[in-house]
This record gives C-alpha cells, structure tokens and sequence, in this order.
C-alpha cells in the first residue's frame, strides 16, 4: 500500500489516522476500532464493510484473530 495514500485518508467514523496492517490487508482506525479492506489495491472505506476490531486488538496487545 502507498505510504502517501494511506497518509491522505482518515477514517471515515472517527476523521482519525489510519495504520496499514500488511498481515490481513486492511487500513485500521484504533480511535474507531475499526479496520477497512483493501481489495484489489483499492480501499473499502465504507463503515458497513468495516470489520470491527477486538479491545485488545485496537491496543496491539494480540495478534488478530482471522
């Protein structure tokens, strides 16, 4: 994913900062707790294709679970 893509967008719930997760593909938002797909290079920045993340994933205390 395009550093200087990923720097312009925000979320789209909380106008916050989003960090790239290469593992699983997706733009997260720890301030929402959600995280956005990217598929086929293009990021799904829709609330309802979001995936909502666990309390412990939005604090990077353990890996996501797929």
């Amino acid at each position: 994913m395009d550093k200087e893509l990923i720097a312009m967008l925000i979320c789209p719930v909380s106008h916050s900062e989003l960090t790239f997760d290469r593992e699983r593909n997706e733009l997260k938002s720890s301030v929402s707790g959600l995280a956005y797909p990217i598929r086929d290079g293009i990021p799904v920045m829709l609330e309802s294709e979001a995936r909502v993340m666990s309390t412990e994933e939005k604090l990077g205390k353990v890996a996501p679970t797929p």
